[in-house]
């Protein structure tokens, strides 16, 4: 029964490689489709060059049956093989560039299509997604792609060239084009078996490869945790021993190859033996002249390029075959989280009257778990009036965080409704509902860029009028202009030039620089050296003035800043009230606070650490 369960699970493993691969060669041939025309234009200059190229064998037999056995001018027919030589080479030149050129078109086509696409793709995608994983494939598994396709105008003017020495070695003489073209067949089963043998290994070596790169991002990325903990030696393990897995199924590949490519110089050789011995018996008896029998040498060494690259091409489009089953596997995953059928907009300020705030927020009955089965929320019930700020308050992994996420639809909730300013927000687009409201993360992530570009991020045309009076609210313009270069400084990559507090205050400004109508803080002082914890809260007190405010808090002095707490519990709205009310009232509130000073205590000495590796 095993033995039979185990073939079953083989037959199924093949079928679906099968049907990838053929998915995969579908989106190849989409993507070349749009480009057919340059494509034929770069056949067209193939098949010109590769008659050029037939024609000097020719020429050369001429020269040598008329210019030296019957002693004609040579100079003109060396004239000619000059002038057919530097015609060869422009269109060989031109074969080339119209190759590359389109190659790296598709590449560019293809990178931005799956680059659009995994922007597009739902955060539940990206949480499970290996960064590393997803970096191969938008460059290593793509030059793969990108390698195979610059080979298809030269393989068809060389398969072009195959046939049209072909044809003329039988019309010259079909004896010795036999014998020149016997061992011709072998290298088709030989490429045949290399097909096969290649392409589970192709696919092996590509998967090596994005594990090394998810190492490597990870350890680039996370360069201060590892060197924070002196673990240098245990990720350099972990990169050896990916490369040593690639290096592993690399060889297993050049082994293959080793057995595969001499055939293709062996068999022409043989070929060119047979022609010696054949044809100079035939040469002899005056069955063929010199000049034939030179053509048919010069003939078969034309056969040794073209029939090498029909082994390169094979092996490049096994390699590109996987390469578009990893591509296809992220391209055909689509996003949970999609724009509705038929949307609906936001009420804007011109539409109310003047008097009317935008940004009320509610929460009705919402159930929702990142795990369905194991709940985060539950029945959770919440309105916030447009205008008011709110701190979330409780203990760790009580959902606080999964409040915001689901307000800015990264997830969608399994049952119940969000609305802003009465409107549901699953009926609005989503770039429409993100414009709306303005987050700063836990975790605070800067590109490298210049400040100004930073705080622009979500609005990149604003003035500069509009970037300081972001930057003024945020409390950051005062040492943005004591930067090197003010708001044109370039911060370097996270932004880790600047101390945290910076880092915060220029998250601040871009996220109210394009005036959202609900603004999220989510643990905003988390990361902010005690010391320079009541500066980000005198930046948020002022932009939380008269905007709806959603504070995600672990520190008192935090939550103090919001009219009202919503304290969460057991998946639940638990109590609302004060901060001062709710100490005195509620004694779980009092044991969350008591434990959030102890992790205050924790943040405190990892900042310390930080900035000692820093």
């Amino acid at each position: 029964m095993s033995v039979s369960e185990t073939d079953s699970e083989v037959s199924a493993r093949l079928e679906l490689e099968q049907t990838q691969r053929s998915e995969g060669w579908k989106l190849l041939r989409g993507l070349l489709r749009d480009q057919r025309r340059n494509l034929v234009v770069g056949g067209i200059i193939g098949i010109t060059w590769a008659s050029f190229k037939v024609a000097i064998p020719q020429i050369t037999k001429f020269a040598i049956n008329n210019g030296i056995e019957k002693n004609g001018p040579l100079l003109r027919w060396a004239v000619i093989i000059a002038c057919l030589g530097v015609v060869t080479g422009i269109l060989s030149g031109l074969r080339r560039y119209v190759a590359f050129r389109e190659s790296r078109w598709a590449e560019t086509l293809l990178r931005e299509r799956l680059f659009g696409h995994v922007l597009g793709l739902n955060i539940g995608y990206h949480d499970k997604a290996q960064t590393g994983q997803l970096m191969s494939r938008a460059s290593s598994d793509l030059m793969q792609i990108q390698a195979f396709i610059v080979m298809i105008p030269i393989t068809l003017s060389n398969v072009i060239q195959i046939f049209a020495v072909a044809t003329i070695l039988f019309i010259t003489d079909p004896v010795l084009a036999i014998v020149a073209m016997l061992p011709l067949p072998f290298v088709n089963i030989s490429a045949r078996r290399f097909s096969n043998r290649i392409h589970p290994i192709s696919v092996a070596v590509q998967a090596e490869q994005a594990q090394l790169a998810n190492v490597v991002e990870e350890s680039v990325s996370g360069v201060r945790v590892v060197k924070g903990f002196g673990a240098e030696q245990v990720q350099f393990k972990k990169l050896e021993k990916e490369a040593n897995d690639i290096f592993g199924e690399a060889m297993k590949a050049a082994k293959i190859r080793s057995n595969f490519l001499p055939a293709i110089d062996v068999l022409p050789a043989l070929g060119a033996v047979g022609v010696l011995g054949v044809g100079g018996h035939r040469v002899l008896s005056g069955q063929i002249s010199i000049g034939d029998l030179v053509a048919f040498n010069v003939y078969l060494t034309l056969l040794v390029w073209p029939l090498r690259n029909i082994g390169m091409i094979v092996a490049l489009g096994q390699r590109a075959a996987a390469a578009l089953v990893r591509i296809h596997e992220v391209l055909s995953t689509t996003s949970e989280i999609t724009d509705p059928e038929v949307p609906q907009t936001f009420a804007t300020a011109n539409a109310t009257s003047s008097a009317t705030q935008l940004g009320a927020v509610k929460f009705d009955h919402v159930h929702f778990g990142y795990d369905p089965t194991q709940p985060v929320l539950k029945n959770f019930n919440l309105e916030i009036s447009a205008g008011e700020s709110i701190a979330i308050v409780g203990s760790t992994g009580s959902g606080k965080s999964t409040v915001a996420r689901l307000l800015l639809r990264f997830y969608d909730t399994n049952n119940g409704h969000v609305f802003i300013d009465g409107v549901d927000i699953r009926k609005i687009k989503l770039r429409e509902l993100r414009q709306q409201i303005g987050v700063v993360f836990e975790d605070t992530v800067l590109f490298n860029d210049s400040v100004k570009s930073n705080i622009a991020f979500a609005k990149p045309n604003a003035a500069q009028a509009d970037l300081e009076r972001a930057a003024k609210l945020a409390g950051a313009h005062d040492f943005i202009l004591q930067l090197p270069n003010g708001y044109d400084t370039i911060i370097g990559e996270r932004g880790f030039s600047l101390s945290g507090g910076q880092r915060q205050r220029i998250a601040i400004a871009r996220a109210i620089i394009s005036d959202p109508r609900v603004l999220i803080l989510d643990d905003a002082t988390s990361a902010v050296d005690p010391s320079k914890e009541g500066e980000i809260r005198d930046a948020m007190r002022t932009v939380m003035s008269g905007r709806t405010t959603i504070v995600i808090a672990h520190r008192p002095g935090t939550i103090a800043l919001a009219q009202r707490v919503v304290f969460i519990d057991d998946s639940t709205v638990a109590a609302i009230g004060k901060h001062e009310e709710l100490v005195s009232t509620n004694a779980r509130y009092r044991e969350v606070l008591a434990n959030m000073d102890q992790a205050k205590t924790a943040d405190r000495n990892t900042l310390v650490l930080n900035q000692a590796v820093k």
